[in-house]
């Protein structure tokens, strides 16, 4: 069994380690965790990562987040992966910082990478990890934001995280998509505060 699993991101180093790569930088903690590297091939960096006799195709997009959709169509293809097996991973700045929640389908809430994968895909019917990167900037600077890079704290937030949604994206492939949603999603709500 075959799963293509998408990390959104936008290739080059102005862009590396920032929040709108989180998609990336999963799909790099995955590969690590598995000794697997990623190659330079057409519209994006592939890697192969087997586990429990799946084999994950790991796909960081080359295009830019705008035209992701192309990078997953083509992998869709040459792999001959149904829409069922694949796992978009993005960024969510509706959500708190190292919150996490998978869905099967829905729409791209403002996301112009999952937008753009839709319209190619022509279907909202594909599962998706949200991670939130938090909402925590003024009003008009939403942009520097998304596009800023981590600072130490949050680094230490997502270290801990990561290996919860690997698992999560080994769950999807072992036991589907519903499975991982009730054994993981409530793992990725953060505890109330009293603020």
């Amino acid at each position: 069994m075959k799963y293509l699993i998408v990390g959104l991101g936008n290739i080059g180093d102005g862009y590396s380690d920032t929040r709108h790569n989180i998609g990336f930088t999963v799909l790099d903690a995955m590969a690590e965790a598995s000794n697997a590297a990623f190659k330079d091939k057409r519209y994006g960096f592939i890697a192969s990562v087997k586990y429990k006799g799946r084999n994950f195709i790991l796909l960081k997009p080359s295009t830019f987040m705008n035209l992701s959709g192309n990078a997953v169509r083509y992998w869709m293809k040459k792999e001959n992966i149904p829409v069922e097996n694949i796992l978009i991973i993005v960024d969510d700045i509706a959500l708190p910082l190292g919150s996490f929640r998978m869905r099967p389908k829905g729409s791209d809430g403002g996301h112009n990478g999952l937008a753009h994968i839709t319209a190619v895909l022509e279907t909202d019917e594909y599962a998706r990890i949200r991670i939130g990167i938090g909402n925590n900037f003024r009003k008009g600077t939403q942009v520097n934001y998304v596009l800023g890079r981590w600072d130490e704290e949050e680094k230490k937030i997502l270290s801990e995280k990561i290996p919860v949604v690997i698992d999560m994206i080994r769950s999807f492939g072992t036991s589907g998509v519903e499975l991982a949603m009730t054994a993981f999603n409530k793992k990725g709500k953060l505890p109330a505060t009293d603020d």
